[in-house]
């Protein structure tokens, strides 16, 4: 941190300690602090409205207050202020409530020296600021998922199928979101007494949980755009062959402990042609991850794809557990999944995009299924501009 930044309100009626507190903060090195001293908790709150500060350290006996009512006034006036609690009590049960109830830290006095003091009070700090930035990233995220809800809603008629959108779209936000405010609120209550590993766990499962919510945004937002004609397609030159070699070996790493096998066949010398390569990839990752999640483990999965003179046929087939025939009607419908998914996780939104994504093509796509046996989708794309190679 930059030299003079942090600015403390000290709270504490002891003349004799609240000097020791300053002397301490002068040995400190670079001295980078500047302290402003109260005695009362009313001449702090007084303060607090005039000035601003960096954190508080709160002594638990004051005139005008006893033990930890202190916290709550201090923090409906300054909610995200850390606060460092001073004590001359080591008791372990007061320490815990102390930071339930809002506190960043908890020092015994007769324990502290420079090096305690000053670490307490740059960690105290940084989990503040951390703690904030949660919060406002938390309440980012609602006003994005509202934002885009909105956008969705609006280019709907009232009908019977919006309504059903938008509350499967809630339903799946709501794990996600869950994830983050107990593993926030898990870190604000038990803050001192977890391990950097169990806090590091903790920030990944929220950093994993927004992602999932993003990428949920930005499948809703895609499909939003081709419902009102806004889905572009833009075209550049590209050879497809490589392009899906590299696409099975992307999937291969990123499906982490599954096992299986995809069998890629090329028929026919395709030479670059004009396709869009972020909508190819949406029509066949989606399709390819598709095939893989719902067949079993160590089961193989064919992808074909065979170059004729004005189409190119992608065909995928797998051996899994099929699509019954009464849900094949609305499978490309958003939100639409098989009855017989069972707990395999899946928004719905998967096939819905693919749909689109071949439409924006000027193409087709079939699928046929048999529960229990296995699934074969065909997309159908035509070639624009492009030159077949010959033999």
């Amino acid at each position: 941190m930059p030299a003079t930044s942090i600015k403390i309100l000290l709270i504490e009626d002891n003349l004799a300690e609240a000097r020791l507190l300053q002397e301490y903060l002068k040995q400190a090195n670079g001295n980078q602090f500047s302290l402003v001293h109260v005695k009362r908790l009313g001449e702090a709150l007084n303060r607090l409205k005039e000035d601003c500060f960096d954190i508080i350290l709160l002594d638990l006996t004051l005139p005008d207050s006893q033990g930890l009512e202190s916290l709550a006034p201090l923090n409906s006036h300054a909610p995200s202020l850390p606060i460092v609690v001073l004590t001359n009590t080591n008791d372990e049960k007061l320490a815990i409530e102390a930071v339930r109830q809002g506190a960043q830290d908890y020092i015994v006095k007769r324990q502290l020296n420079v090096d305690l003091l000053v670490r307490s009070i740059r960690y105290a700090i940084e989990r503040s600021q951390v703690m904030e930035a949660l919060r406002e990233a938390n309440e980012a995220l609602e006003i994005r998922v509202q934002e885009r809800t909105a956008e969705l809603v609006k280019a709907k008629e009232v009908s019977q199928m919006k309504s059903e959108f938008v509350s499967m779209l809630s339903h799946d936000f709501r794990n996600p979101l869950t994830t983050i405010l107990l593993s926030t609120g898990f870190l604000q209550n038990h803050d001192d007494k977890l391990t950097k590993e169990t806090k590091l766990t903790h920030f990944l499962r929220m950093r994993s949980a927004i992602k999932n919510m993003d990428q949920l945004l930005n499948e809703v937002l895609l499909i939003g755009k081709a419902d009102l004609g806004k889905l572009q397609y833009q075209p550049t030159q590209l050879a497809l062959e490589p392009f899906c070699r590299q696409l099975v070996e992307e999937l291969q790493l990123s499906t982490g402990e599954k096992h299986f096998t995809i069998v890629f066949t090329c028929q026919g010398e395709l030479g670059e042609a004009l396709w869009d390569e972020n909508l190819l990839r949406h029509i066949l990752g989606n399709l390819l991850a598709n095939a893989i999640k719902y067949s079993p483990e160590d089961e193989t999965v064919w992808f074909e794809l065979i170059g004729q003179e004005k189409t190119v046929i992608f065909r995928i087939q797998d051996r899994g557990i099929g699509i019954p025939l009464e849900d094949q009607k609305r499978l490309f419908q958003p939100f639409n999944r098989a009855r017989n998914v069972s707990t395999i996780p899946g928004n719905g939104l998967g096939l819905a995009i693919v749909k689109k994504c071949v439409e924006a093509h000027g193409g087709q796509i079939s699928v046929q299924s048999e529960a229990g046996v296995g699934t074969t989708f065909t997309v159908i794309l035509p070639l624009a501009s492009a030159t077949v190679k010959s033999d």
